[in-house]
C-alpha cells in the first residue's frame, strides 16, 4: 500500500547553535544522513527520522548568515532558503549561552518572509531555567520558544510531537491509489540528466491506454495512472519533471526532498544512472536511501546505445564497485530515446514487484532456514552455537522473516547475508530487500548444573 508524504521539518540558524546535534537526535543516529549530496555538503543534509508511527524528513543547513551578499557564506544562505522552500516546517534554532543576538534578528526577519510554519527553540539550555532562559527570545516575535538541549536530549522528544502536531494529522492514503487491485507504482529517480523524463514518456507512449494527472498534495507531486500490456502502474514523479497542460520536459532542477517522498510512495523504483558519465556519490546516496527505505529497485544504466566496449566495462566495473550494495536488483542497459530494453525492464519491475509482496508460508521457511543451517552451521559464540528452530514471515513489501530460536542475539552481520542470499535464492525474491529479524528463547537448561 502506498504511503502518504514524509512532513518535511528544516533546522536554520546561525553557526554553532546545535543544529547538526539536533539533527543525529531527531534521526538517532550520529551520521544519519541519507542524501549528503556534492555541492551541498556545507548546507543541506538530509535524514529520515520516526516518532512513535509517524516518519518525517529533516534538513540539516549551514549557519545561515542572509545578510552577507557574497561568497561562500551567500551561498550557504541560498542553499539554506532552499531548505525552507522544501520544507513543511521550520525549527529556528537559537542559543541559550549566547542569548539573541543581532544575527537572530536578522534571521527572523528572512523567516518571516517564507510563509512556513515555524517553531522557534532555544537550544543549549541544560542546567538553566527554562523560563528564564526562553524570556529574552519572545522579543523575536515569533510565539512561544521551546527550551532544549540537543546534546543531553532534554526536551528533543516534546519539540519534535509538538512539531508534528503543528503539521497536523498525517494524511490519509489515497485508496484510490492504492489500488486494491495492486496497481504497481514506479518512482523513476536519478540525478538530473540521466533521462528519466525520456523513459518516462517511452513508457507513457508505448501501448498506451489511461494517462492522466491526479491532483498534487504538497509542492506538485504529480502522478500518472497508465497501463502497459493490460497491467495498471502508477509513475509517481520526481524532481518537477511534469507541469500542468505541459508535456514532460527536462527540468534542470534536483529536488532531494521530491525524490526522497516519491522513493517512499513507491512499490517500485527504477534507478537511473548515465552510462557515458562516471557513477558519482549522488547516485550512491539515492541508492542507499532506496534500501534503507525497503522498497523493491530495478537499476536502468541508460544511454548505453552508441559506447565502445571499454567504456561499457569500465561502466560496469563502477557500478559494481559504488553500487555493489544494490547486487539483488536486475540491472539493464538501455536507451530510453530509442526504447531498447525497456520492455525487459518492465519485465523486471513486475518481477520485483512480486517478489517484494510475496506470501512465504511458515512450512516452506521453516524448512528453507533448517537447509542453509545444515550446509553452513551459525559460527560458535563461546561454548554453545546458536539454534534456529522455525521461521515465519513478519511482513511485505519488503519481506521480513523472523527466525526463532535460542542464542540467536550472537548471530554475526555475516551470517544473516548469508541467510539472506540463501533464502533469496530459494524463493526467486529478485529485485526486493530482504529483512531478517531474530528472536530468542531463552534456554530454560542453560543455569541448571549438569
Amino acid at each position: 500500500m502506498a504511503s502518504a508524504l514524509l512532513p518535511v521539518i528544516a533546522l536554520v540558524g546561525r553557526p554553532n547553535v546545535g543544529k547538526s546535534t539536533l539533527f543525529n537526535r531527531m534521526t538517532r543516529s550520529r551520521d544519519a544522513l541519507v542524501a549528503d549530496m556534492p555541492g551541498l555538503t556545507r548546507d543541506r543534509h538530509y535524514g529520515e527520522g520516526r516518532i512513535g508511527d509517524r516518519p518525517y524528513l529533516v534538513i540539516d543547513t549551514g549557519g545561515f548568515e542572509p545578510i552577507v551578499k557574497e561568497g561562500i557564506v551567500h551561498e550557504m544562505a541560498k542553499q539554506t532558503r532552499q531548505a525552507m522552500a522544501e520544507a513543511d516546517l521550520v525549527i529556528f534554532l537559537t542559543d541559550a549561552r549566547s542569548g539573541l543576538t543581532p544575527q537572530d534578528k536578522h534571521i527572523a526577519d528572512d523567516l518571516r518572509k517564507r510563509g512556513r510554519k515555524i517553531l522557534l527553540v532555544v537550544n543549549k539550555a541544560e542546567g538553566m531555567n527554562r523560563a528564564t532562559v526562553a524570556a529574552e527570545f519572545y522579543e523575536l516575535g515569533m510565539g512561544e520558544p521551546l527550551a532544549v538541549s540537543a546534546a543531553h536530549g532534554d526536551g528533543v522528544h516534546d519539540l519534535v510531537e509538538h512539531a508534528l502536531e503543528v503539521l497536523g494529522p498525517a494524511p490519509e492514503t489515497d485508496e484510490a491509489a492504492a489500488d486494491a487491485g495492486h496497481r504497481v507504482r514506479i518512482a523513476v529517480v536519478g540525478r538530473p540528466n540521466v533521462g528519466k523524463s525520456t523513459l518516462v514518456n517511452t513508457l507513457l507512449g508505448e501501448e498506451r491506454v489511461i494517462a492522466f494527472d491526479m491532483p498534487g498534495t504538497t509542492r506538485d507531486s504529480i502522478e500518472i495512472e497508465f497501463e502497459r500490456g493490460g497491467k495498471p502502474y502508477t509513475l509517481i514523479d520526481t524532481a518537477g519533471l511534469r507541469r500542468r497542460g505541459k508535456v514532460f520536459e527536462a527540468v534542470e532542477k534536483f529536488s532531494v526532498v521530491k525524490t526522497l517522498q516519491s522513493i517512499e510512495k513507491a512499490n517500485v523504483v527504477i534507478l537511473m544512472v548515465d552510462a557515458s558519465q562516471e557513477i558519482s556519490d549522488q547516485d550512491a546516496h539515492i541508492a542507499g536511501f532506496v534500501l534503507e527505505s525497503g522498497r523493491a529497485v530495478v537499476m536502468a544504466v541508460n544511454k548505453w546505445d552508441g559506447l565502445d566496449s571499454y567504456v561499457r566495462e569500465t561502466t560496469k566495473r563502477d557500478i559494481e564497485r559504488k553500487l555493489g550494495f544494490l547486487s539483488f536488483a536486475a540491472s539493464h542497459f538501455i536507451s530510453a530515446l530509442k526504447g531498447s530494453g525497456v520492455a525487459s525492464l518492465m519485465r523486471s519491475v513486475d518481477a520485483a514487484h512480486k517478489a517484494a509482496f510475496a506470501k512465504l508460508s511458515t512450512p516452506r521457511l521453516t524448512r528453507a532456514v533448517i537447509a542453509a543451517v545444515d550446509k553452513q552451521p551459525p559460527p560458535r559464540r563461546g561454548m554453545s552455537r546458536p539454534k534456529m528452530r522455525y521461521a515465519h514471515q513478519g511482513g511485505q513489501n519488503p519481506p521480513v522473516v523472523v527466525i526463532h530460536g535460542t542464542g540467536l542475539d550472537r548471530v554475526p552481520d555475516t551470517y544473516r547475508r548469508y541467510l539472506e542470499s540463501s533464502l533469496r535464492e530459494t524463493f526467486e525474491l529478485k529485485g526486493t530487500p530482504l529483512r531478517i529479524e531474530f528472536r530468542s528463547t531463552r534456554n530454560p537448561f542453560v543455569d541448571q548444573e549438569t
